[in-house]
């Protein structure tokens, strides 16, 4: 409506200049103008109107024009107030409304345990019995026994040194010189992946724990490994699913139950963290861990051991003795109240300790570490033990030496030493398996990767006895718990063989396939209660458990003083 005006009157600028109305229209014709009014006023002196609007041409600026109107125009004016509803914001209704849960029920009932009564029997009252042997007034029993007592005794004296039933064995109605396989466990879920590393039967000799890992690696282990138990004496034991499975992040390299607690178990993995578990729990299992540090190993646990707290007088308490690749032998406490893993004691294994030869094959300086593959405490002395290496090389120790201490580039919050005392003749290869007698102390056995298993003295450096199976590697050797001489091995090509030290010829009474496929035979346990089973673990991930025969499993007379002879005579 503006524009309709301003054609008929002029504009009239701030510096009064006038537009003429036909170039008012050239300028409203040519462009886009947009004009808004802002204020309007009386000249006093002249009293001329004036309207003062904004004019925006074409968007490109803003002029401030004063334009001239008639009075006719703009007047005041006062109209009536117009009110109206708006379009978008609506009344807000409100409702109320309820609900009503349907009826509840209430009962009360009451029980009562079952009624129980107590009664008493009592035996008839006999009064005190007399036993006694009949008086012999005559004194004539008392002669006898005085005559024949020095021929008696003659004759005992000579029974217990006669050798003519050394070989004698009482027959039975079944085979006694039979061994069957009673079970052949696995875990299913595992699907052949691993292999058995290790094994160890409880105090109470029912259950059994398998390691479950691998020898081959190439790189950092990131495989999820497991420790598996079966209890033997379960009614409906299913051989192909474990009663108790614990996964780990890494492969498991050993496994060794506590002495005197069933429950108790020691693991040592590939990254080198020794664990503890309580199978007692029913939630977390898991006890403690050495963790990682400077304290802990850095190379895969290779054996563990319980062995006599050398801190207490008191029975039943132990401390932890493991070893490992790096070289390193720590001796752990557990913490009565915080039932954590403490590094109590450690030892380390240095090149300077290997013999000559070997030294010279691996050019290294003397305070090398060398790795430790198997530990053996002795049965009569618990501060003696032997350790076996990487390079073949077998050690005695002792837990009280003062040996060369460790070099300055091995980190440790307790001084480690070298706990060497005397050094026997090498291997050729990798030694697996290092055991002392349970029955003489002086006897022990080792088997290596040069497919060989030795008879030791530790008064010699020589090996009273060396056998060579044929089978390939010599991973495991054990001494039976009950017989003196017997023992037994388990080879590359997956043969379980049981030697009694007895015969002349050195060849096993029993050669039993102790694998799938013909995998290798890692391991073997004896079991310490149940004498007459014996355990194995293959690369296949199976565990086969042998029922001895009577003979293998019976002490036979005379058999101590045979493994004496055959130890004693070798010193002299």
């Amino acid at each position: 409506m503006f524009s309709e005006h301003l054609t008929f009157y002029n504009v009239v600028t701030k510096s009064n200049k006038t537009f003429k109305r036909s170039k008012f229209r050239n300028i409203f014709t040519d462009f886009f103008v947009r004009v808004r009014f802002t204020c309007y006023k009386r000249d006093v002196h002249s009293g001329i109107q004036f309207a003062r609007a904004v004019v925006d041409v074409n968007n490109c600026g803003r002029n401030i024009l004063n334009i001239y109107v008639p009075g006719e125009m703009f007047t005041d004016k006062v109209l009536e107030s117009v009110t109206f509803k708006s379009n978008w914001k609506k009344e807000r209704s409100l409702t109320s409304s309820g609900c009503q849960t349907s009826e509840l029920f209430f009962e009360e009932k009451a029980s009562q345990s079952v009624k129980r009564r107590d009664a008493k029997v009592q035996t008839e009252d006999e009064g005190d019995k007399f036993f006694g042997l009949a008086e012999d007034k005559s004194g004539g029993l008392g002669e006898f026994l005085r005559q024949v007592e020095p021929f008696m005794s003659k004759v005992l004296e000579k029974n217990w040194k006669s050798r003519a039933f050394d070989d004698y064995t009482v027959a039975t109605e079944e085979d006694s010189s039979s061994v069957t396989c009673a079970h052949r466990l696995t875990n299913t879920e595992l699907n052949s992946e691993f292999q058995i590393t290790s094994l160890s039967w409880n105090s109470t000799g029912a259950v059994i724990a398998a390691a479950y890992g691998r020898y081959d690696h190439e790189d950092w282990c990131t495989h999820k490994s497991s420790l598996c138990t079966w209890n033997l004496d379960k009614r409906n034991m299913n051989e192909n699913k474990p009663d108790t499975t614990l996964e780990l992040s890494c492969c498991l390299m050993c496994v060794a139950f506590h002495p005197a607690n069933p429950a108790i178990i020691a693991g040592g993995n590939y990254n080198g963290v020794v664990i503890l578990w309580d199978l007692s729990r029913e939630d977390d299992m898991l006890l403690t861990t050495s963790g990682l540090g400077d304290d802990s190993h850095r190379e895969p646990v290779s054996k563990l051991v319980w062995i006599p707290d050398p801190t207490s007088s008191k029975k039943n308490r132990y401390a932890l003795m493991s070893v490992s690749a790096d070289g390193k032998m720590l001796l752990w406490r557990i913490d009565r109240k915080t039932k954590q893993l403490e590094l109590h004691d450690g030892f380390i294994l240095m090149n300077q300790s290997l013999p000559k030869q070997l030294r010279k094959s691996r050019n290294m300086r003397g305070d090398k570490e060398v790795g430790v593959t198997c530990i053996s405490y002795n049965c009569d002395d618990k501060e003696t033990f032997l350790v076996g290496s990487e390079p073949g090389a077998v050690f005695k120790c002792s837990m009280h030496a003062h040996g060369e201490p460790a070099g300055s580039h091995v980190i440790s919050s307790v001084p480690l030493k070298s706990p060497v005392t005397f050094t026997y003749l090498h291997h050729h290869g990798p030694v697996y398996s290092a055991e002392f007698s349970p029955f003489h102390r002086n006897a022990f056995i080792t088997s290596a990767m040069d497919q060989t298993i030795r008879l030791y003295s530790m008064l010699q450096v020589q090996p009273i006895l060396t056998i060579e199976p044929g089978e390939g590697f010599i991973y495991s050797t054990k001494w039976s718990p009950v017989r003196p001489t017997l023992m037994a091995a388990t080879t590359e090509t997956g043969y379980l063989l049981l030697y009694d030290l007895r015969q002349n010829q050195p060849v096993p009474v029993q050669k039993l396939e102790a694998s799938t496929n013909k995998a290798p035979t890692f391991t073997c346990q004896f079991n310490p209660k149940q004498t007459n089973l014996i355990a194995t673990g293959d690369g296949a991930g199976y565990i086969q458990i042998f029922r001895l025969s009577d003979e293998l499993k019976t002490s036979a007379p005379k058999e101590l003083e045979r493994i004496s002879a055959l130890v004693d005579i070798a010193v002299e």
